[in-house]
């Protein structure tokens, strides 16, 4: 039986997901549970019908190729753990260039055994776990960075046992364009949490994506596809999570970067 959700002592320190804001009186309860899944948990917002974050752990040596474990004959579904009018599913993506993306990425999600990398990629598949993300976006093959950066820090000399612990998910924001029943979020955020040489080390990125062109959102308010690296203040400013388990067990100076840095490629930042 394969290990359900996050674990917080994946790093052998306490790493507690983000905390959102405690629950309205007109809140779902059963939103307010985050679902775990094999590697990863998706704490669901509210209102939005999207993840508020998505926690989840890649052990780098148990990790089996993303090629070897085929994503053929896996379709994308609700959770029938919570209401389907909680999801955001099938019908955003009808007939245009929004893409099923992925918030924890399916690639870091196969290790383990054999049969628990099967599950978790199948798990990957829930809508809970993907946001409505353009095309150019999604695709690591159009030449973002956005989802290479957990291989720039495997690959790092130095980096513990090959561990990595990530959060992530989109930026909620009240003036993201509304399209076909849903607001579809402008931004994303990640934050990678590692050892190298003994040090626990985060580092905080946000990615932006332009929705010029779609049918039903607002031309022309975004740069296109840019990758930032930023300070914890900020990403707490713009999700409205807090991270305290990470102001608790990081370096303070690790977290804060002095301006956000726009990244090109991910050998340029310092891990």
């Amino acid at each position: 039986m394969a290990d359900l959700g996050y674990d917080p002592r994946f790093l052998d320190t306490d790493l507690a997901p983000p905390q959102a804001p405690a629950p309205g009186p007109d809140d779902d309860p059963a939103l307010a549970t985050p679902l775990d899944y094999v590697h990863f948990t998706v704490r669901m917002h509210p209102e939005r019908r999207l993840a508020w974050w998505v926690a989840w752990n890649i052990d780098g040596l148990r990790l089996f190729p993303s090629d070897s474990i085929s994503r053929s004959g896996q379709r994308f579904r609700l959770d029938p753990r919570i209401p389907a009018d909680a999801q955001t599913g099938e019908e955003v993506y009808a007939d245009n260039d929004l893409d099923r993306g992925h918030i924890a990425r399916r690639s870091d999600l196969l290790w383990g055994t054999l049969d628990e990398a099967k599950q978790a990629n199948s798990d990957s598949f829930c809508f809970t776990n993907i946001t409505p993300q353009h095309q150019d976006f999604n695709q690591s093959g159009r030449g973002g960075i956005w989802g290479l950066l957990e291989n720039a820090v495997l690959a790092l000399e130095g980096l513990e046992d090959r561990r990595l612990t990530l959060f992530g998910g989109p930026v909620l924001a009240p003036d993201d364009p509304p399209y076909r029943g849903v607001q579809l979020p402008v931004e994303h955020w990640k934050v990678v949490v590692y050892r190298l040489d003994g040090q626990l080390r985060a580092k905080a990125f946000v990615l932006t994506q332009d929705l010029d062109g779609l049918e039903g959102a607002v031309p022309d308010f975004l740069d296109d596809f840019d990758t930032w690296l930023v300070p914890l203040d900020l990403l707490e400013e713009r999700t409205g999570l807090a991270f305290p388990s990470l102001r608790e067990t990081v370096e303070p100076d690790e977290l804060r970067p002095a301006l956000p840095v726009l990244v090109t490629d991910a050998e340029q930042v310092a891990w």
